[in-house]
């Protein structure tokens, strides 16, 4: 079966009941090694790293029947297999909305439990209370931006890797748009993004970067694959020695989706919500 085929089976799309007793069925996988076959990713990963969420409107009941409120976080590692498609994810975490827990310890371990099944490895889920929402911070994604160069740009359906190029002495820096859009791969529907890359490597030239990162505009792909393709082109376009990839995804549906890959050790940045979030 084709990776079309199998999407074509998913409930993105699709016109879809929402239920609201607990039922993680909704959960529905996406095989990662499709698309990375594509981009030339086979065998051992060329990069670390997680697709972090945030739920920003997780509800369910306690024992007594009373509703409870909490932003869950959850990091999907880049070695599981698949990844878990957003709207099964929303229609899954909907189940939760008339269903009783003992406590939200086990509420967090339902879905911790769920989530690792459906993508295959061990996902973590981290769980802000109510009385903690006026303590989350919001931060702009570091490095230099590249959003006031003066660039030409006439594609915007044809990622355009040739645009990639870089020379000279080798530095270190960290350069972020949030010029980023893509379009949902079954809906059509636009994502965008704040897209920051840290690097060491021959300087990278920032015209090039930015008319790149912006020929992703009508391209459909998943957040996960578009920063792989990211992170393989300027990997092969601009010889980097270290470099980390990281896109912050606006908010669909109560979610966002935000992937992290690296080649140099690099941790799982603190997921800090950008004021587009």
């Amino acid at each position: 079966m084709t990776l079309r085929d199998e999407l074509a089976a998913a409930p993105l799309g699709h016109a879809t009941g929402y239920p609201d007793t607990y039922d993680a069925s909704q959960l529905f996988a996406v095989p990662r090694a499709p698309q990375r076959e594509a981009i030339g990713i086979a065998g051992a990963l060329p990069f670390t790293g997680a697709d972090v969420w945030t739920a920003y409107e997780h509800t369910w009941l306690d024992s007594a029947g009373k509703p409870q409120i909490a932003i869950l976080t959850f990091a999907i590692p880049v070695a599981t297999p698949s990844i878990v498609e957003s709207k099964s994810v929303k229609l899954y975490l909907g189940t939760f909305a008339q269903t009783r827990f003992a406590d939200a310890a086990a509420m967090q371990a339902a879905v911790e439990r769920d989530l690792s099944a459906a993508s295959g490895g061990t996902v973590s889920v981290a769980l802000v209370p109510a009385s903690d929402f006026g303590r989350l911070r919001l931060a702009e994604l570091e490095g230099d931006s590249l959003d006031a160069l003066a660039i030409a740009v006439d594609r915007y359906d044809d990622v355009e890797p040739a645009s990639l190029r870089a020379s000279g002495d080798v530095v270190s820096e960290t350069l972020r748009t949030d010029l980023f859009r893509s379009v949902c791969p079954v809906t059509g529907q636009p994502d965008y993004a704040s897209v920051a890359i840290a690097y060491r490597g021959p300087r990278i030239d920032r015209e090039g970067l930015l008319r790149y990162l912006v020929s992703y505009r009508l391209h459909p792909g998943f957040h996960e694959h578009c920063v792989e393709r990211i992170f393989v082109d300027v990997m092969r376009g601009c010889r980097c020695e270290a470099l980390a990839v990281h896109a912050r995804f606006t908010r669909r549906g109560g979610l966002d989706i935000n992937p992290f890959r690296s080649n140099a050790g690099a941790p799982v940045p603190e997921n800090v919500r950008t004021p587009r979030q």
